[in-house]
């Protein structure tokens, strides 16, 4: 009773005297810090609201501006060339304003409105110079003079310490390519995979699209480009994510695993408590904008706004479309998922086989009662923690070790993870970690940044003892994770079931194959004067044929962060160059000049994509646009519904550079992986770690006969070794000569 009692702020009893009121103190104290901690965010905020809102300048330039122009009035100079004196006439003389007033006020009128167009005009010069990509597509390790210029101007004009959001409103607006170079790099890119009398075909159907219905369909999409802060984003957001009707598990969600060799402690909950406390660290600075913002070559800065959404976040079922509820950064609630002591009747309903029938389940049985508190508590939490009751992470001396830690991370056993949250974070009960992400509302990239802060933070700053405890003190103020009342009807246990039922099969028909490919790594790639992606994609090209005797469509993501709420383009890999490399891997005399060939263009296409020349969210665009005019398109209903058999995507790594990997090289990330995108295809994500690692995380389907994500592995090595031996054979013939 007496923890009872604390819980309650006051308490009155009614007696014949009045009311006998009692006043908690403890509770009290509480309520004053947290009421001084709501308004001190909220300070901090304005501050950061004013300082993001006059950059490139700051407020103290104010201060500068104005004392300037008041210097130049005493001199007797009039440098806003009778402006003043014209501010000066509309005052008012009156006995509470002398002229001498009048003037100062009219300079401080003047001041302002000169440094508000000074920092609009700094303002569009800096979006001006981040619309120049031409140092992009310049050769590694020689810069133009142009480039050199424009790299001192963009650094000059970008401040000493800008935040977070400071570059937001300078970054420019993604262009829209000319249906002209869409459609013939579409049709480049489609070469390779169709004999003669398919191509021809294609391109008839194409060039009949860009002449009579494209022209209509670019001009509103142009229209759009101009009105909308990005005229690809909202619509990729809506009819990619949240207009899909299939179960988001595998389908959709991602996973980021722990740190490959070391687990900092085996305790897990001395672990999930640091990595949480880490995690509330990240998240305050997020709020108050404190994170420096990502900047390509240290200068380009990329943009930030889908980190808004990372935390207090969670997408919510339509019948027809979902949607995101964003719940205020102070809610600081986190659920615990207690895997050893849950039912999947507490859990199930949220992955219902398809989002129809979890937003007719939550219209139904969620909307009022226990239930919707429930829901609204987690839905509004801060992110979601499931205290996991098995033992996963990368052993060697465990067959499949990483095979199982990667499904475990995609879908556990269907009903632990809760995937409608921005992320799940999962703690295993020896120590590990990972999460599993929720794709709608932000890319890979987004959570590898607050990944890496969480992991550097644990294991370099934090800390544990030697028994693997958390260090510091023990808080026993803290109140006790409360248990989430359900209240579940037979009805709605039938559907739940059923729905389980379908997730298991979709979960377990996942195959995986984690593949750590050490025996070289960037450090020898660089020096054969390739890019590392490029040399992967065509590895993998290589690993594509010799696996199923054929190419196929691959999709590799890329981003388009340099501009304006910019999220990813498709950079199609599978070129002509690329398939005559692989052809001519037969004769390795003439394979490596086709390799470097191959490698440029993809490298050339990577470019394009990164710089809004990309081909297929512009397709995608005007696919919409034609839906919403009602205009049919067989070229582009047959574009859009091509499989991507080949699916792949680059993690990046050491995005805050945080812990040096030289000097800790134990203390490297193991990536993360996504399942397949096509019945009959591969997903494979890879990780370049340092110099001398790249990891591997293939995803297929047991149902489907053509596919061996294990086999596809040993491809993808085999590949690499082979690519490897063409500059082991060139150095040789070299030194003989």
């Amino acid at each position: 009773m007496a923890e009872a009692h604390q819980a309650v702020g006051f308490q009155f009893t009614v007696t014949p005297d009045g009311i006998d009121l009692h006043l908690s103190r403890e509770v009290l104290k509480h309520i004053y810090l947290s009421g001084v901690t709501s308004w001190t965010k909220r300070a901090i905020r304005f501050k950061n609201g004013i300082l993001t809102g006059v950059y490139p300048a700051s407020p103290s330039s104010l201060l500068i501006v104005v004392i300037a122009i008041m210097s130049t009035i005493y001199a007797r100079i009039d440098p806003s060339l009778g402006m003043i004196d014209t501010i000066k006439r509309t005052m008012s003389v009156s006995g509470y304003m002398t002229v001498q007033t009048q003037t100062v006020l009219s300079a401080i009128l003047f001041s302002t409105g000169l440094w508000l167009s000074l920092i609009l005009m700094l303002r569009y010069i800096l979006k001006a110079l981040l619309s120049y990509h031409a140092w992009i597509f310049e050769s590694h390790g020689k810069i133009s003079f142009c480039t050199k210029l424009w790299l001192s101007l963009v650094k000059m004009l970008s401040g000493r310490r800008p935040l977070l959001y400071s570059f937001q409103t300078s970054l420019p607006r993604l262009p829209v390519p000319s249906v002209d170079d869409t459609i013939t790099r579409y049709l480049e890119s489609v070469r390779p995979l169709l004999d003669d009398e398919q191509y021809n075909q294609m391109e008839v159907v194409a060039n009949d699209f860009k002449k009579d219905q494209a022209p209509k369909l670019q001009k509103y999409l142009i229209l759009k480009s101009w009105w909308a802060t990005n005229y690809v984003s909202d619509w990729w957001e809506e009819y990619i994510y949240l207009r899909g009707r299939s179960p988001i598990m595998v389908n959709s969600n991602f996973y980021s695993m722990d740190l490959l060799y070391v687990t900092p402690t085996h305790r897990q909950a001395a672990r999930a408590g640091n990595v949480v406390h880490a995690m509330l660290q990240y998240r305050r600075k997020l709020e108050r904008g404190e994170h420096a913002p990502l900047r390509a070559l240290g200068v380009v800065p990329m943009c930030s706004y889908q980190m808004e959404r990372m935390f207090n976040t969670t997408r919510i079922p339509g019948i027809e479309t979902g949607e995101h509820t964003a719940a205020c950064w102070g809610h600081n609630t986190i659920r615990l998922s207690l895997g050893s002591c849950m039912t999947k009747y507490e859990h199930a309903f949220v992955h219902l086989s398809s989002r129809v029938p979890w937003a007719r389940a939550r219209l139904k049985y969620f909307s009022q009662g226990v239930n919707k508190a429930s829901l609204e508590a987690i839905e509004t939490s801060a992110f979601f923690l499931s205290l996991d009751d098995e033992a996963h992470g990368y052993d060697p001396d465990k067959l499949r070790s990483l095979d199982l830690y990667a499904k475990s991370l995609l879908h556990g056993k269907c009903y632990d993870r809760w995937f409608d949250k921005s992320f799940t974070l999962i703690a295993y009960k020896n120590g590990k970690l990972g999460v599993n992400a929720e794709h709608s509302w932000a890319d890979a990239p987004i959570i590898g940044h607050m990944w890496e802060y969480v992991l550097a933070t644990d294991c370099f700053l934090l800390g544990y003892t030697e028994e693997g405890h958390c260090k510091g003190d023990i808080n026993k103020g803290l109140p006790l994770p409360t248990k989430l009342q359900w209240d579940i009807p037979l009805e709605c246990q039938e559907v739940i079931e059923e729905s389980y039922m379908v997730a298991k099969v979709i979960a377990d028909d996942v195959d995986f194959h984690g593949c750590l490919f050490d025996e070289f790594g960037k450090g020898l790639i660089k020096k054969s004067r390739t890019s590392p992606d490029a040399f992967i994609q065509l590895a993998l090209q290589l690993a594509q044929f010799r696996d199923k005797g054929e190419f196929c469509l691959t999709y590799e993501a890329s981003m388009t962060r340099m501009f304006r709420e910019g999220r990813t383009e498709t950079v199609r890999s599978c070129t002509s160059e690329s398939t005559a490399f692989v052809r001519a891997m037969e004769d390795k005399n003439t394979a490596l000049d086709l390799f470097r060939k191959a490698a440029d263009k993809h490298q050339n296409m990577y470019r394009l994509a990164m710089t809004g020349s990309g081909i297929d969210r512009h397709l995608f665009c005007l696919y919409i646009m034609s839906k919403y005019l009602s205009i049919h398109s067989p070229f582009l209903k047959q574009v859009l519904s091509e499989p991507w058999r080949l699916s792949t995507s680059q993690t990046p790594q050491q995005q805050l550079n945080m812990v040096d990997i030289k000097k800790f090289p134990r203390y490297v990330g193991a990536g993360g992986g996504f399942g397949p995108v096509a019945d009959d295809g591969y997903g494979v994500s890879y990780i370049i770690i340092g110099e001398n690692l790249i990891t591997f995380h293939i995803s297929s389907k047991f149902s489907s006969p053509e596919t061996d994500s294990y086999r596809f592995g040993q491809n993808i090595r085999q590949a690499m070794l082979d690519i490897r031996a063409l500059f082991d054979q060139k150095d040789k013939k070299e030194k003989e000569m």
